[in-house]
């Protein structure tokens, strides 16, 4: 998508914030052993050597953790300058630009798809667009595992650690997401909650791992 786009200040407010998220968000999974459990089992489930795409990769780090276990990602971001620091920190990786709305990928070219706190930026009425592309780039019995905030709200950022941005993130519904998702082809195999770990923003997190129908 161009910079005029809709998705404009969500690229530009990455952009603006990127290595500071890459330092403070480096090492998330640390310290997070459910979402580490749950990228586990999509691995586990997801043929070898098939791709894994990272969607909203940021600095490439949950990417690198995929690696690290023997996966094979391919990470994808808005940002392109969160594509460069993915791809200094993790040169042996592939990173590419793109939007959740037109992906940088063919027609069922992954294994299988992650998409942690992206879907948050897409208005509502993009969240079907954007899980109707992943379903064409996912093969058939591939599986989709998101996580996101849950609630209603729309939280606006004119500020994040002290650098001017302009961005929203949407707050979702764990029944809406899981309707998205089926009317797109998709059906909901697992759907969790779960309270912020001590080092994360105060909000209530929702998973659901989901599988492309087969034809």
């Amino acid at each position: 998508m161009s910079e005029t786009s809709a998705h404009g200040p969500v690229r530009r407010s990455y952009d603006t914030v990127s290595e500071e998220y890459r330092r403070r968000i480096g090492d998330e999974l640390a310290h997070k052993p459910l979402d580490r459990a749950l990228l586990a089992a999509l691995i586990e489930q997801t043929e070898p050597g098939t791709p894994i795409a990272d969607l909203g990769c940021g600095p490439g780090h949950i990417a690198g953790w995929l690696a690290e276990q023997g996966a094979r990602p391919v990470g994808v971001d808005l940002s392109p300058a969160m594509v460069g620091i993915a791809r200094r920190e993790h040169p042996k990786l592939e990173f590419r630009e793109g939007d959740l709305l037109h992906l940088p990928a063919a027609d069922g070219e992954f294994g299988a798809a992650i998409a942690l706190y992206s879907v948050i930026h897409l208005a509502p009425a993009e969240l079907r667009p954007a899980f109707t592309e992943i379903h064409r780039t996912l093969r058939p019995g591939g599986l989709l595992l998101l996580a996101f905030h849950l609630g209603t709200e729309v939280r606006h950022l004119t500020e994040w650690w002290d650098h001017p941005v302009d961005v929203d993130f949407h707050f979702l519904d764990l029944t809406t997401v899981e309707e998205s998702l089926t009317s797109t082809g998709f059906t909901v195999e697992a759907r969790l909650e779960r309270t912020n770990y001590p080092q994360e923003a105060e909000t209530r997190r929702g998973y659901l791992l989901a599988r492309r129908d087969r034809p």
